[in-house]
C-alpha cells in the first residue's frame, strides 16, 4: 500500500468500455457512473478511475485501496461453465482486467471494496461460481425488478464480521442484479444473506479489508459507512 501521510487517500475505482455519446461525439470510452465518484470524495478519498486497458497490478502501488465497480454479466468461461441464456452482454477483457487487479490488491493486502458485479469478480477470482439467472433458483425477480429500477434489499449481516462491525446486524440496500454467488470460493466468508437466501456480502479471510456486497451502496449517498470504513482503513 501506498504510504499517505497526511494526504487523502487514494482510491483506484474499475471502470468500464462502452459506447458513449457526448456534444457530437459517439465513440467507445472508460465510463463509470459518477455516484461511485461523489461516494468516495464525500467519504473523505481521492477517486482514480481504472480503465481495463493496459492492465498492469504495480498500479496499486500508487493507491490507497481499491473498488471493483458494478456492471455487466461476469463472462461463465471465468468459471468453467457453459452460457445460460440469460447470459447476456459479457466483457471477457474486462473480467481479466479485474480478476489481475483483485489478485493483486489480496496480494498487497490493499483494503478492497467489491461491488454487485465486483463481488462476483472477488468470488470467481478466488475460485467460486456464479447463479447465471437467480430468478430460477429464488422464484422471483425482486433483485432486479424491471430495465433501470434497482430494487430495495434487506438483508441480515453476520455481527462476528466486517459487514457486522460497520452495518450492524441488519441492512438495506438497492440492488439490480440476476447473477450471484452459488459455489463460495475457498477462503471467502458469506457474510450477510437476503431473506431468499441470495448471497449479500462476503469477506476474504486473512484480511484486515476485503469485502464484497452484492448491492449498490453508492445508490445512498445518506449511507456512506462502507465507503468511509474503507477510506479509514486505507489511512
Amino acid at each position: 500500500m501506498a504510504s499517505n501521510g497526511s494526504r487523502r487517500p487514494r482510491i483506484g475505482i474499475t471502470t468500464y468500455l462502452e459506447p458513449a455519446t457526448w456534444g457530437i461525439w459517439q465513440r467507445e470510452s472508460a465510463i463509470l457512473p459518477r455516484v461511485y465518484l461523489d461516494a468516495v470524495a464525500a467519504a473523505g478519498g481521492v477517486p482514480l478511475l481504472l480503465p481495463p486497458v493496459g492492465t498492469d497490478p504495480t498500479v496499486l502501488e500508487l493507491l490507497d485501496g481499491l473498488i471493483v465497480a458494478g456492471g455487466c454479466d461476469v463472462d461463465p468461461s471465468s468459471y468453467a461453465a457453459e452460457p445460460h441464456p440469460e447470459t447476456v452482454d459479457t466483457r471477457p477483457g474486462r473480467d481479466e482486467h479485474e480478476r489481475v487487479l483483485i489478485q493483486a490488491a489480496l496480494d498487497r493486502d490493499l483494503p478492497l471494496l467489491a461491488i454487485c458485479r465486483g463481488l462476483q469478480m472477488l468470488n470467481v477470482t478466488l475460485g467460486g461460481t456464479l447463479h447465471q439467472h437467480l430468478p430460477e433458483i429464488v422464484a422471483n425477480d425482486e433483485h432486479r425488478p424491471a430495465a433501470a429500477v434497482f430494487a430495495t434489499t434487506e438483508v441480515k449481516v453476520e455481527p462476528d464480521s466486517l459487514a457486522g462491525r460497520i452495518l450492524g446486524d441488519r441492512a438495506t440496500g438497492s440492488c439490480y442484479h440476476h447473477q450471484a454467488l452459488d459455489v463460495v470460493a475457498p477462503g471467502l466468508r458469506v457474510t450477510a444473506r437476503a431473506g431468499d437466501g441470495t448471497v449479500e456480502a462476503a469477506e476474504v479471510d486473512g484480511h484486515a479489508f476485503a469485502l464484497g456486497v452484492q448491492w449498490h451502496p453508492e445508490e445512498n449517498p445518506e449511507d456512506l459507512r462502507l465507503f468511509t470504513a474503507l477510506i479509514r482503513s486505507a489511512s
